[in-house]
């Protein structure tokens, strides 16, 4: 199913279906930048906001975009703040939705369903200040060479959405190719059982 399709569907349960891939990436997320403070934040892929307030304790302004208008309804019905913008965009066309600058870009959960992600490390570097920071948190790899997809159940049955693999080799060289640093690279487990096939990759850049 195409991504914005699927999401659309799943939106209604997204916050309260069992989803190990999800709880885990707030975990990872909120433990990666929790020393951090920021001016002006890109949350990329904010879905229904499970992120985004947690993010207004770290930061002053957040502009937090999303393919999905039914995701989004549900943020907007959590998050009532003059300092969030919730926007509808789909990254993968041109980012005439801001002329800003940001000292951080997250993204969440966002790369696995997008084909090309040069382009968007190169739009990312293009919109992130000097001495900025970047967050990537995506299902491992290790995970999709496995089998595992973004998948969720409705009325008519399992529903797999659109993805692409991404190796971990690729995150690190397009990076380095779009004029970024990494800084910190992570893997987080199921139940901390780190004898199992790791569940989310994060990844820390800076400019």
């Amino acid at each position: 199913m195409n991504v914005e399709e699927a999401y659309k569907h799943w939106s209604a349960q997204y916050d309260t279906n069992q989803n190990k891939t999800r709880d885990l990436e707030a975990i990872s997320l909120r433990e990666t930048l929790n020393d951090i403070k920021f001016e002006n934040c890109l949350e990329i892929g904010c879905g229904t906001g499970k992120n985004t307030e947690w993010l207004l304790t770290k930061g002053q302004k957040i502009t937090a975009i999303d393919l999905s208008e039914e995701m989004l309804t549900i943020a907007r019905e959590k998050i009532s703040n003059d300092n969030v913008q919730l926007l509808k965009v789909d990254i993968n066309q041109d980012w005439t939705f801001t002329t800003e600058k940001f000292d951080l870009v997250v993204c969440s959960l966002v790369l696995e369903h997008i084909e090309n992600i040069n382009r968007i490390f190169k739009l990312i570097s293009e919109h992130l200040t000097k001495n900025g920071t970047v967050y990537i948190g995506e299902l491992h790899p290790f995970k999709q060479y496995s089998g595992s997809k973004a998948s969720f159940e409705n009325e008519e049955g399992k529903q797999t959405v659109t993805v692409f693999t991404h190796h971990i080799s690729e995150f690190t060289s397009l990076a380095k190719q779009n004029g970024l640093t990494i800084s910190e690279v992570k893997e987080y487990f199921d139940d901390g059982n780190t004898t199992s096939i790791p569940r989310i990759l994060t990844l820390k850049f800076t400019k």
